[in-house]
């Protein structure tokens, strides 16, 4: 996950993503000089505007994070040599170089030629990526890429364009007339990669490059500040796709600067595959659409990080101004637990809520909106005929007997398998699964009579738990106690001293529509007794399996939405290894 990441900077094959620092200064986004030379119809935007601690943040990972095995390329290398590509060659040494790099923090930046601390940006001019890195010591870099050349056979020709010189990698065959090249230059102190083309006009390569500033920069249109306003992130860096600027480049032949790139490269391979989507009915009709979703955002709320351990919190937002479409999603919201949220003590969690008594009406809600207006241009009327086929009114059969249900949740708080080389087994859990709901004991009731092994269970109203040893057998060899009870608007079954302490800390939770979705997990918890096991009853373990034994790593993620639109919050802590 964060390893293609880092990766993606470095050696421009896509945009780097950890922006953002608790304590940093505040910046004004005209003040950054590499912004000048962003249009304001860019697609795609991510940029860290303070610098990041990149050799922090990989020493601050768990050494079998940064390992990887060393034969994975192998079998890769065997076949190139049979296709005898050295392009594929390139690559590969490329990557091998940053494998090799991620030992710890010091060897990634000398590697590179980077600093400890760096600024990184990524944009498209039309669909042209940019890249853009800080870097400290050019040589390293280029000796990085004269070693890849050496090793695969690819060279490159050197350019210069208004005073830069950079390196170009041609991509295409030799026996292809267009062109497509990889690009790389220094300027400004900044290592760019982009890309170059035969077909695309010769202002773009001297914008990439930082050479001539474009006439309406993002600058000049205040996004940056908007979105940080707008959302609350940290002033430090954004990320962003603009969704009305991809509608006009798919629906228009140059209304934007993505739009007439494409028109050329349709016009050269003699079909549009958007045109279906050019008349007048779709390009009114689809950018209203886009301007209810207008974009997707991200940001950063969280950063905390040293060479010991780094805590980082991201958010993405996809923003709506659909207020009868965010109603309607905001009241199917149902109730989260706490404990699900709880990365530090649980080895995995689950939460959704949902209230089932507005599924029906919210969902109808949804489709009624979806089919008004009646769409005239060609795909949108044929998706509006096939939904109308179809009706969320019939799920009310279904959520009849789940009345006043708010949510479910599952948390396995911890476990232990015992060492017995002879006899290794699950020697005790706690855990806990709950059903919140308006009134829990009657559902339970309900459900009695589909389940005889209830049907002579009482659940007392004080909240005290029933042992249910004789309902769910367990082995006795496992040590497992599991009990049942109500706990104020909460339906629990729980095992061990730990589950019972969450169970009960459920009887005075109010019964509150918090969200939709929470799901976490902590690596090293979840997977390294269960490969302890593995390896106990001399078994293989599973390929793949044995790095994650020793990441010291929890996540989180969350889906929720408001007044702003749909909103997925993440958290993700690791510790290097001690």
């Amino acid at each position: 996950m964060n390893k293609m990441l880092i990766a993606a900077v470095v050696v421009a094959a896509g945009a780097g993503g950890y922006w953002y620092s608790q304590q940093s200064t505040q910046i004004s986004a005209s003040e950054d000089p590499v912004l000048g030379y962003i249009p304001a119809d860019t697609p795609i935007f991510s940029a860290q505007l303070q610098p990041f601690p990149v050799k922090s943040y990989i020493n601050s990972l768990s050494e079998a994070y940064r390992q990887y095995p060393v034969d994975v390329f192998d079998e890769l290398e065997q076949e190139l040599e049979q296709e005898n590509d050295p392009r594929a060659k390139f690559f590969v040494s490329l990557m091998k170089s940053y494998m090799t790099s991620m030992k710890d923090g010091s060897s990634f930046i000398q590697t590179f030629g980077l600093a400890e601390n760096i600024r990184s940006y990524f944009y498209t001019l039309g669909a042209l990526p940019v890249v853009k890195v800080e870097i400290e010591n050019p040589d390293a870099f280029w000796s990085l890429l004269d070693k890849a050349e050496a090793e695969s056979g690819f060279s490159h020709t050197k350019a210069n364009l208004k005073g830069v010189d950079y390196r170009s990698y041609r991509l295409t065959d030799d026996t292809e007339q267009e062109q497509i090249n990889w690009v790389f230059a220094v300027h400004d102190g900044l290592l760019i990669s982009t890309l170059s083309t035969s077909f695309s006009e010769a202002a773009l390569l001297e914008t990439a490059l930082g050479v001539t500033p474009v006439d309406n920069s993002i600058v000049d249109a205040h996004i940056i500040e908007d979105i940080i306003n707008k959302h609350g992130f940290t002033n430090e860096g954004i990320s962003y796709i603009n969704h009305k600027e991809i509608v006009t480049a798919l629906t228009s032949t140059d209304g934007n600067q993505l739009a007439g790139q494409l028109s050329k490269l349709f016009e050269m391979s003699k079909e549009d595959p958007f045109a279906e989507l050019k008349t007048p009915a779709c390009q009114l009709e689809l950018s209203t659409i886009a301007d209810n979703w207008p974009r997707t955002v991200a940001g950063y709320d969280l950063l905390d990080i040293n060479d010991k351990e780094s805590k980082i919190g991201f958010r993405a937002v996809v923003e709506s101004k659909n207020q009868v479409l965010l109603d309607a999603y905001q009241k199917l919201r149902g109730y989260i637990p706490a404990y699900t949220q709880d990365i530090e003590n649980s080895v995995f969690t689950l939460g959704v809520g949902i209230d089932i008594n507005q599924m029906v009406p919210s969902l109808t809600a949804i489709w009624d909106d979806m089919l008004t207006p009646e769409y005239q241009c060609a795909p949108l009327a044929r998706m509006q005929a096939q939904m109308s086929q179809q009706s969320p009114g019939m799920l009310g059969m279904f959520t009849g007997m789940a009345n006043g249900v708010r949510g479910v949740g599952i948390s396995l708080i911890d476990y232990k398998i015992s060492d017995d080389i002879d006899n290794p087994q699950l020697e005790s859990l706690d855990a806990v699964m709950t059903l919140s709901a308006e009134n829990p004991s009657m559902l339970f009731n309900m459900v009695k009579p589909f389940a005889p092994e209830l049907a002579n269970v009482q659940l007392s109203a004080n909240g005290d738990a029933i042992d249910l040893s004789t309902i769910i057998p367990m082995p006795p060899e496992m040590k497992i106690k599991a009990k049942m009870a109500v706990k104020g608007n909460h339906l629990v079954l729980f095992a061990g001293n730990k589950g019972e302490a969450v169970a009960n800390s459920l009887a005075t939770e109010p019964l509150v529509n918090n969200g939709l979705m929470v799901v976490s997990a902590d690596y090293m918890k979840m997977f390294k007794p269960l490969l302890t096991f593995i390896e106990l009853t001399g078994e293989p373990v599973p390929e793949g399996l044995e790095a994650i034994k020793g990441y010291d790593m929890r996540v989180k993620m969350s889906l929720n939405i408001d007044q702003k639109g749909f909103e997925v919050d993440s958290l993700s802590n690791s510790r290097s290894t001690e």
